[in-house]
């Protein structure tokens, strides 16, 4: 049997460029629809980085509804109501403008708007039966990935527990990757969900299931974000740099689309579910504990990280070499002003046993590179709370 054995599909049409969002209706239109069901925060909306996109859909004659009411870790009941909107006013189409959060929204809305029950009946991989409406995805930072990837996370607020729905079905027709949106990100979110495109690369470049298409999209994001990430931080104008944050961000979603994540997000999104944390702060912060837990297992590909981020390994050991690559996440981490421990987020220890439980259930446990075993993640839990990377 070969080792080299695996699967790539990626089927999503993307479109980038410095002000390609004003072609959105031209674009949209190819896909054969009349109408779109807009998804997006109330943020998004009142910043006016929609009327360019409005602008575009009227000029094509393409009639449209705004669903605002999407929140951080968004719930089933947000896409309950984004379907029955839908359902109502007949959308052929659903366009996701924002964060992850509004992608993942409109992916539940798009799915429930041709497949029977409840979003939470689909938990888990390859549930999906019948093809969910088209998605067009316009992400407004860089961020998640998810325009490029095959799942979305819920929130089931009666368990406190975010979910993940994987299926081939879930990709996105069309991501729409214009810098301009990104322009104006206040910089914690800038720091956050680029932090966020960084976990999503190195957990994609060291997981179990990674293979060679999606370790060179993990291992070209963590050397663009390296190069770009605290530049669009501390400038926020430079065009340049968002530009590439947002292709960076994109094809760190493409590589975890193919490869699942680790224990960074298994846990990340139990802090997500219990104490409503956004994501990308979550896996920040978590990102050096997990790490460092898993260094023994991939000592070697974290040597490559390191080399990625820029840093001068010559001389040094594997090992060494690797604990430059935690010392760069670290470092990264502090200049844009994160959290160096999870009890500063707001996590609470009194709940430990469900947030190890809650754990346990992500897929992305095992595919983690070190293999993980509930008394591990309540370890890292605890390491991570008081801020201490010693003796892993």
């Amino acid at each position: 049997m070969s080792l080299m054995s695996f699967t790539y599909f990626m089927p999503t049409r993307v479109e980038c460029g410095n002000g390609v969002s004003e072609k959105t209706g031209e674009i949209v239109k190819e896909l054969g629809v009349s109408n779109v069901l807009i998804v997006t925060d109330r943020g998004v909306r009142g910043a006016n980085l929609l009327e360019g996109i409005e602008q575009s859909l009227r000029a094509v004659e393409l009639d449209y509804e705004i669903y605002d009411e999407v929140e951080p870790n968004p719930s089933a009941e947000t896409i309950h109501k984004g379907t029955e909107i839908l359902k109502q006013h007949g959308f052929e189409a659903v366009l996701a403008v924002g964060g992850g959060s509004s992608i993942d929204t409109a992916k539940g809305i798009a799915i429930m708007a041709t497949n029977p029950g409840h979003i939470l009946d689909y938990e888990g991989v390859g549930k999906i039966t019948i093809p969910p409406l088209p998605i067009i995805a316009i992400p407004t930072t860089a961020g998640t990935g998810s325009e490029t990837t095959n799942s979305t996370v819920i929130t089931n607020k009666k368990t406190s527990f975010k979910l993940g729905v994987l299926s081939s079905n879930l990709f996105s027709d069309i991501a729409i990757l214009d810098p301009v949106l990104t322009l104006r990100l206040p910089q914690e979110i800038t720091a956050a969900t680029g932090m966020d495109a960084l976990t999503h690369a190195i957990e994609s470049y060291t997981s179990k299931t990674a293979n060679p298409v999606s370790q060179a999209y993990a291992m070209q994001a963590i050397k663009m974000i390296g190069e770009n990430l605290t530049k669009t931080y501390f400038v926020g104008t430079d065009i340049e740099s968002r530009e590439k944050m947002l292709v960076a961000s994109m094809l760190a979603g493409v590589a975890f689309s193919q490869s699942r994540l680790g224990n960074v997000h298994a846990i990340s999104h139990t802090f997500g579910g219990v104490f409503n944390i956004p994501h990308g702060i979550a896996n920040a912060a978590l990102l050096p504990f997990v790490m460092k837990f898993n260094l023994p297992a991939c000592a070697d590909r974290y040597k490559d990280i390191a080399i990625a981020l820029g840093k001068d390994v010559s001389g040094l050991t594997t090992v060494q070499a690797a604990e430059k690559a935690i010392e760069t996440v670290i470092e990264m981490n502090q200049s844009m002003k994160i959290p160096l421990n999870i009890k500063d987020l707001g996590v609470s220890l009194d709940v430990l046993p469900k947030l190890v439980e809650d754990s346990m259930r992500s897929g992305n446990v095992f595919v983690n590179p070190r293999l993980t075993k509930a008394s591990d993640i309540e370890k890292i839990i605890k390491k991570a709370y008081y801020g201490d990377l010693e003796d892993f």
